[in-house]
């Protein structure tokens, strides 16, 4: 197939760009070039801006045509119409990566399927991807534009240790803080469910989409079948340093109202006990099953992160955040106990 990923240099991307190449397929990126200045071996860069309000990314395409179009960096109704007028008629389907966490929030069941509805009051990063879900789905259904909608969970892979509440940015601030026995914060009391997915399964999900006919106009999400509570999630974490846990459970509702901008991905997203029904997946990509279990992907991360000093960067003031709400936390049990 001739495959174009608008983006293509982020987490999950990666992973789905290192199968495709690996598959033979012929793939092409779309980026300003910058993040990875040398596309991957067997990758054709298109360097052009797509959120460029001039012509940039059509000069860029000139005649191009493709089986498979996927914007990886689409947030907003503004994005998916441009790529509405600018992917019609050379895409033979376009995907849009959406987010599971647009589901409703809290959910009325704790197994999710594609049916469930769309409602997440707590983020607007959610509620701007389902509003992108609409616009294609009107699209899809007035005009027959090619969309398939992708919706991902909690991703991970090699530069990633995925916690509830955690450092994205500086992953190694976790190892490190666990080995030297610091507390790491869980939500709630850690009991609620989630699936937590590696990227390489998430790769193996999309590229069994590509080219499918039957997937447009329709919506997916891929996910493990593994659903963990978090405090099992925090515990293989801690195994994979070679460490024993440290863990404070605080409420969600604290953590918000001492860090508002945990509100998102806590109150719209990891609170509440989530299990991904995967069965309508496993209908139009058979035999796909996730294969990369929480406890063997996290090893791979804390291995990568180990196997180089580069990799190793630490963030204090995340650091120096946590340690304020623990110790706030501490002093509210403290008073708790005088009363």
């Amino acid at each position: 197939m001739k495959i174009l990923f608008v983006g293509g240099t982020g987490l999950i991307s990666t992973a789905c760009t290192e199968l495709a190449v690996a598959q033979g397929h012929e793939l092409m990126h779309m980026n300003r070039g910058k993040r990875n200045a040398t596309p991957m071996k067997g990758v054709k860069l298109l360097q052009a801006d797509i959120r460029d309000p001039g012509e940039e990314a059509r000069l860029a395409l000139g005649r191009l045509e493709f089986d498979a179009v996927v914007d990886w960096i689409a947030f907003t109704p503004e994005h998916v119409r441009k790529d509405i007028e600018l992917f019609g008629g050379r895409a033979a389907q376009y995907v849009f990566i959406s987010s599971a966490s647009a589901y409703q929030k809290p959910p009325k069941h704790y197994v999710i399927t594609e049916e469930t509805p769309l409602e997440n009051p707590f983020w607007e990063y959610s509620r701007q991807k389902a509003a992108c879900e609409k616009l294609l789905m009107e699209t899809w259904a007035a005009a027959k534009f090619p969309a398939t909608i992708v919706r991902p969970s909690l991703t991970f892979g090699n530069p990633v240790i995925p916690l509830a509440v955690s450092c994205w940015n500086r992953p190694w601030t976790i190892v490190k803080r666990i080995r030297e026995g610091r507390p790491l914060i869980v939500p709630g009391d850690g009991t609620s469910l989630w699936p937590i997915t590696h990227n390489t399964d998430f790769a193996t999900g999309l590229q069994g989409l590509l080219g499918n006919p039957k997937t447009l106009g329709e919506a997916f999400h891929i996910t493990t079948g593994e659903a963990l509570t978090w405090n099992q999630i925090y515990e293989r974490t801690a195994e994979a340093c070679g460490a024993k846990l440290n863990a404070v459970h605080i409420s969600s509702d604290f953590l918000t109202a001492f860090d508002p901008h945990l509100e998102g991905s806590l109150l719209g997203d990891k609170a509440h006990t989530t299990v991904f029904d995967n069965s309508k997946l496993k209908r139009f990509v058979p035999g796909w099953e996730a294969k990369v279990p929480y406890a063997e992907g996290v090893r791979r991360s804390v291995a990568w992160l180990s196997a180089d000093p580069a990799r190793q960067g630490l963030d204090p003031a995340t650091e120096a955040a946590w340690d304020r709400i623990i110790a706030a936390h501490e002093s509210g049990k403290a008073l708790a106990r005088q009363a």
